[in-house]
């Protein structure tokens, strides 16, 4: 399984690599230290944890959460494989994305919960990219 820095979790949930620091501090994710002593939170732990974040967001300003050009990187939350269709869903910062494509195109692309993916939205269609 994939594991994650402090840093890479926080660009993951759209927040400072200070508050993804206090939040493992507090116990609230669980991490662990590599050879190197850099500590590490496993990407399943890090999907559970960004749906609670997701659910629980509030943004001070106002503002919508947005990126660039319609690419929300996240990470894989579920995945969800039928005979020939799949579900597959990516918390990116506060939002919880949820796209239907084949189950080919998962299989494919090897999309498994805990790892990282962007969503790229286009009218109501949404595309998923590895990354």
């Amino acid at each position: 399984m994939q594991s994650y820095t402090i840093g890479q979790a926080a660009r993951l949930l759209g927040v400072s690599p200070d508050t993804a620091r206090r939040w493992a501090d507090a116990g609230r994710v669980v991490t662990h230290r590599d050879e190197g002593g850099r500590r590490l939170i496993d990407g399943r732990d890090l999907a559970a944890f960004s749906v609670e974040v997701g659910k629980s967001a509030h943004l001070d300003d106002g503002e919508p959460y947005t990126s660039a050009r319609n690419a929300f990187p996240g990470i894989v939350t579920a995945v969800e494989l039928g005979d020939v269709a799949a579900q597959v869903e990516i918390q990116a910062g506060p939002h919880r994305l949820v796209s239907l494509l084949t189950r080919e195109a998962v299989e494919e692309l090897g999309l498994k919960v805990g790892m990282r993916a962007t969503a790229r939205v286009k009218s109501t269609s949404v595309h998923i990219d590895r990354t």
